[in-house]
């Protein structure tokens, strides 16, 4: 038939066994199903308790798993709170470490609830048409916050529509969507209904919610309350414009009771992630500078609350930091990305900085980011996402001037004994302009340095994101499958600092990234236990970009996989749900105004080169970087009569290994993919 022979698509209900003979030694296919993770680590004021969601894969459903488990430092108890299959996040404690608020869809819909942790008592305590987030206790623990969306009135447009009446009994077809906002889409989600968050509270022992900001403005959080109750601040963009200011916004108190606004800063750029100090004095909080530029540094500042002065702390520190805790009175925690790994730090109000730990990690399992979080107690506790190179998240927790100890051990059934490939460092310097690039790679399970291998190169996302010594269950296949496996951090990765991380400003994709994986390609081929005829290029979202524009430049190449491209970025830009912050930060212009620019960075540009064999997967659902991308490199590459194949992966969106099956299949499609080209 005609579409056997003019289109490859690939079925994922027909994954292949193993490329090579398997051992149970080994990391293979049915061990992702039974890997499990911790996240929204939140440890109780007090530093007795912590709460994290737990996180499984369920093969039956093919989706992840949530429960809620509470973990006594003092007793070493480890029990769960909620463990029925039901979704769960928001964790948050009271100020008297005694009550857990948190949300779930327990009845169907998202609603706050709360757990009495000594009664052993819970409760669903709103009965909202929304979802709930960002919960925040007041200081007396009578009331809580939180963020929800409120549903935009209709347009004078869709006023003066008239419609028709409907026979009693008739099937007509969907009523027509109208689109008028600016952010109209969203990946994972699809076309939005129009709605704006809004700040709402809600007695802590249930009752009516009361509505504190109004507009058609974007609020966000998180949430913070003053230290007399009387008022929450907040991040929002209040401008008529704001769709459009995609680096500004200010932070604004509202009084509780009148429902008075007060904004609090003006600076240029964006202010956000407020938090209060436990006497009520200070206020914690980041800013990023307005410059339309893809990269910006989260700096961090304390404002002294009745006089509102205010100073950077740490501005020497040439990292971008998130998430600003009090850890007591006077300290503040903070986490930031370096070389690759998350680092959770103690600022004091001084202006010293304390390492606490950099082993923050595992909560993203398929491939290797610098990514965790961690929570902070006022007795100067910490609890956080701790993982290695060898295991996803378990919690970590280190109290004060303490070594930081493992509470949980969620995946030595399964990985303890497997033999697992090995994380090994890499240092080198690209050949396009001698700039140092760290990276990784990993060898096969029984690795003989005698021996020679074929190699992937696997190239992460963002582009402004990190990979570290994480685990990844994509990398590990592979290696398991007999490839070593390269990874790294190429110009324009985050946590080397704003110059590195600007090196790819206006230049993504192009030939200096590439340069930086060709570079890591000939390091490892030097060491001689690479095979140099059997070489394959991998990588999604901005790594899939990555992967199309290299093998227009270079043959070398056995073979390719690129998940979710951008082909052509006037189409990806006019298309994603993505587009105005993209154009605002990536771009010198409208795509219109310089379509010069938007072609020399698109992969389509250089088709004409391409002779590798490409693998293309993306999500049939994908609004970020949509699948008509994939379909206009699949055609180009069929018209030329490369060796292509695409694989759609139906439901599925930008995060196309959201569900355990296609996280494998992405996996077991570029092995077998790889295989067919292996000399």
């Amino acid at each position: 038939m005609w579409l056997k022979t003019s289109a490859l698509v690939i079925g994922l209900a027909t994954l292949s066994p193993s490329i090579s003979a398997q051992t149970d030694d080994y990391f293979g296919i049915n061990d992702i199903f039974q890997l499990e993770y911790a996240n929204d680590v939140s440890i109780s004021p007090d530093g007795r308790y912590i709460a994290y969601v737990r996180n499984r894969f369920n093969d039956m459903k093919d989706n992840t798993e949530r429960s809620v488990w509470i973990l006594d430092t003092e007793s070493s108890q480890h029990y769960p709170l909620f463990d029925e299959g039901d979704a769960y996040g928001n964790l948050t404690w009271s100020p008297d470490s005694k009550r857990l608020a948190l949300t779930s869809n327990r009845k169907d819909s998202y609603q706050v609830h709360v757990y009495w942790l000594n009664q052993d008592k819970h409760a669903e305590i709103t009965h909202v048409h929304e979802s709930p987030s960002q919960l925040a206790w007041s200081p007396d623990g009578q009331s809580i916050a939180f963020l929800m969306d409120v549903p935009a009135e209709k347009t004078s447009f869709e006023k003066h529509v008239k419609r028709p009446t409907k026979p009693e009994g008739a099937d007509w077809g969907g009523q027509p969507i109208v689109v008028q906002e600016a952010y109209y889409q969203s990946d994972g989600q699809g076309v939005l209904k129009p709605a704006h968050a809004q700040i709402f509270t809600v007695p802590a022992t249930g009752g009516s919610v009361k509505q504190l900001t109004t507009g058609p403005f974007s609020h966000s959080g998180p949430l913070t309350w003053s230290h007399d109750a009387e008022s929450i601040v907040f991040s929002a963009n209040r401008n008529e414009n704001w769709a459009y200011e995609v680096n500004d916004s200010d932070l604004y108190a509202v009084n509780v009771k009148t429902q008075q606004l007060t904004r609090i800063t003006q600076a240029p750029g964006q202010e956000y992630a407020p938090q209060f100090s436990p006497d009520g004095e200070r206020l914690v909080y980041l800013h990023s500078n307005d410059e339309p530029v893809p990269y910006h540094k989260g700096e961090l500042w304390v404002m002294d609350w009745s006089s509102k002065e205010k100073r950077e702390l740490q501005s020497e520190l040439d990292r971008s930091f998130a998430n600003p805790q009090w850890n007591g009175q006077d300290m503040i925690a903070v986490q930031f990305a370096d070389r690759g790994k998350t680092v959770i730090a103690n600022v004091s109000l001084d202006d010293e900085l304390t390492r606490r730990a950099d082993d923050v990690s595992g909560t993203y399992v398929s491939r290797p980011y610098t990514m965790g979080s961690f929570s902070a107690a006022q007795n100067g506790a910490i609890a956080y996402t701790q993982g290695t190179p060898y295991r996803p998240a378990d919690v970590g927790y280190q109290a004060s001037g303490s070594e930081t100890q493992t509470l949980t051990q969620l995946n030595e059934d399964v990985l303890a004994n497997k033999q697992l490939g090995k994380v090994h460092e890499i240092n080198y310097n690209s050949s396009y302009d001698d700039q140092p690039i760290q990276g990784w790679y990993i060898t096969p399970p029984d690795f003989d340095e005698d021996k020679e291998y074929p190699l992937i190169v696997e190239i992460h996302g963002g582009p402004h994101l990190s990979y570290g010594p994480h685990f990844a269950a994509e990398h590990q296949r592979y290696a398991a499958e007999g490839y070593v496996v390269l990874y790294v951090n190429y110009r324009g990765s985050t946590s080397y600092g704003k110059d590195f991380a600007m090196l790819l400003d206006g230049n993504y994709a192009s030939e200096y990234d590439f340069a930086d994986h060709m570079s890591g390609v000939d390091a490892m081929i030097d060491k001689g236990f690479v095979d140099a005829d059997n070489l394959f290029i991998a990588g999604g979202s901005a790594g899939g970009i990555a992967t199309a524009y290299a093998v227009g430049l270079s043959d070398r190449f056995n073979a390719a996989a690129a998940t979710n491209p951008v082909i052509n970025w006037v189409s990806k830009v006019l298309t994603a749900d993505s587009s105005i912050g993209q154009i605002t930060n990536q771009f010198p212009a409208m795509p219109w105004e310089d379509l010069e620019h938007y072609w020399k960075r698109s992969p389509l540009s250089l088709v004409g080169n391409v002779s590798t064999p490409v693998l293309l997967f993306t999500g049939e659902n994908d609004r970020r970087t949509p699948i008509s991308e994939t379909e206009q490199f699949y055609q180009a590459l069929k018209l030329r009569q490369v060796d292509t194949a695409m694989v759609r992966v139906p439901d599925a969106s930008h995060g196309v290994t959201y569900r355990p099956s296609h996280m494998i299949a992405k996996i077991e499609h570029a092995l077998a993919w790889f295989e067919q080209y292996k000399k």
